[in-house]
């Protein structure tokens, strides 16, 4: 057998879970998303009717800020983790990192007992201020939980990246009087660029797409993935859960190709 016999033949298997699990239900998907009383223009609903058109904006919106806090505290959590060593440090970091065996359910149920109704922290507001603090069930909530997963997907990434960093350019920096903020700026910051773009990418996808938490928490507020189920389930209306899917899979697509132009190969698909 040729080699190339050998690469073709090593690539039926691939070339068979492809068809079977992704461009055949895909192309379902996209046919079935046309097969609505409005054809093709089902669509374009996604961004005309104002229901669909508030939904998609708050799951960004949310997707989004979840991004950024996501970032913002695993860049400062794994810099410290990864460059100081101290008793306890291996169980701070199995801690951080736990939440990736949890559900999205497991983590909107924490969220309940956090903030719910008969959560600590209504208990504790109760007795300070004489009144509950509830937001479990709010954007709030369902912004607390999406950090929750989000941070340990981002903190290992910025761990990694940390490691490699070249510790010689932050000693030459300091060598020639710059302090420590600038060091940071100029030196540590400019060189995570990457990582930042690969896992922020990542941490957006996951919060676009994320169900569980969604499903357990969102009763006030809107998100795509949400409405994607009641769409389906109790209206019924398979085409425009089928195009509300495609428009989710696109953004998400989007965000993910673009980050990967960015940070090369580093970026890979969200759960």
């Amino acid at each position: 057998m040729s080699h190339r016999s050998f690469v073709w033949l090593c690539l039926l298997p691939l070339a068979a879970v492809t068809a079977a699990f992704f461009l055949l239900p895909m192309a379902r998907l996209v046919v079935t998303g046309a097969e609505g009383p409005q054809g093709l223009a089902g669509y374009l609903a996604i961004l005309t009717e104002p229901r669909y058109r508030a939904t998609l904006i708050n799951t960004v919106l949310l997707a989004a800020a979840t991004t950024v806090a996501t970032l913002i505290i695993a860049t400062i959590a794994g810099m410290f983790l990864q460059r100081h060593r101290f008793p306890g440090r291996a169980v701070l970091i199995a801690m951080l990192t736990f939440p990736l065996a949890f559900p999205g359910v497991v983590v909107g149920f924490l969220i309940i007992l956090l903030a719910g109704r008969q959560g600590l922290i209504g208990d504790l507001s109760n007795r300070v201020l004489g009144e509950k603090l509830v937001f479990a069930y709010s954007i709030y909530g369902l912004f607390l939980g999406y950090l929750y997963f989000s941070i340990p997907r981002v903190i290992l990434t910025i761990m990694a990246a940390v490691q490699k960093l070249d510790v010689g350019l932050e000693e030459a920096a300091r060598s020639l009087g710059a302090s420590p903020w600038a060091v940071q700026r100029d030196v540590v910051l400019p060189a995570l660029a990457p990582a930042f773009v690969a896992s922020g990418a990542i941490a957006f996808a996951t919060a676009m797409g994320a169900f569980g938490t969604a499903f357990t928490l969102a009763t006030n507020i809107d998100v795509l993935p949400m409405l994607i189920y009641t769409e389906f389930t109790l209206a019924a209306n398979f085409s425009t859960s089928a195009a509300l899917s495609v428009g989710l899979g696109i953004i998400t697509w989007f965000i993910l190709a673009l980050a990967r132009s960015f940070s090369g190969s580093a970026v890979a698909a969200a759960g």
